[in-house]
């Protein structure tokens, strides 16, 4: 599986992950993700480390992933995500129209608190391109808060009913589009950045 390589050094590896593939594994113990795909093939390429990933994406979730070439790296990441010093932009499609331009929802997630940045890019008929910045990194956070201020993502299908809208697509329009943070290594601030997926820019061609 062709996984384009968005950055690469000596101790980083930022890939841009399909929609519909897991990142890792889940209780069912799936064979085939992301990250097994990845180190599949550094072993093939007779690769002296092994990538292990430094966050997760929603298998319906496109977009950028951080894998660290080693533990001790990984480590570092992990920690710059806990304390919330990655800086991370999404592009989300949500049904209707937002009250406001921008906002905070700020609603908490299994008991934990859960806070969400947005500002709204564009608006059409039925439909609004968001930029969304999650400052916590809850499981589905930003697919749960916009179900709460009823403005699901266009192609929810896990906290929303498809029936309930007029507006459908074949997957969900969510993408991981920025990773700013500062290098675990170097010390030097970083930003990778990504184009928007294909099939999304074909959504926006249609519905424009």
């Amino acid at each position: 599986m062709n996984i384009p390589i968005v950055f690469e050094d000596d101790w980083l590896l930022v890939v841009n992950k399909p929609s519909g593939l897991l990142s890792v594994p889940t209780l069912k113990k799936e064979g085939r993700t992301l990250t097994s795909i990845l180190n599949q093939d550094a072993q093939g390429r007779n690769l002296k480390y092994r990538l292990y990933p430094c966050h997760r994406l929603d298998r319906e979730t496109s977009g950028l992933l951080i894998y660290a070439k080693g533990k001790n790296i990984e480590e570092k990441m992990v920690s710059a995500f806990r304390d919330r010093l990655v800086s991370k932009k999404y592009i989300a499609f949500v049904h209707g129209k937002l009250a406001q331009p921008q906002g905070v929802i700020n609603s908490a997630i299994e008991g934990k608190s859960a806070l969400t940045k947005y500002r709204v890019l564009k608006e059409s008929s039925n439909y609004s391109v968001v930029e969304v910045s999650p400052v916590t990194g809850r499981t589905n956070q930003i697919r749960i808060h916009f179900k709460y201020i009823q403005h699901p993502l266009v192609g929810e299908d896990k906290f929303a009913y498809r029936k309930d809208f007029v507006l459908r697509f074949k997957r969900l329009c969510l993408e991981a589009q920025e990773l700013s943070f500062k290098h675990p290594v170097t010390g030097k601030n970083l930003t990778v950045s990504i184009d928007l997926a294909a099939e999304l820019k074909d959504f926006l061609s249609k519905h424009d």
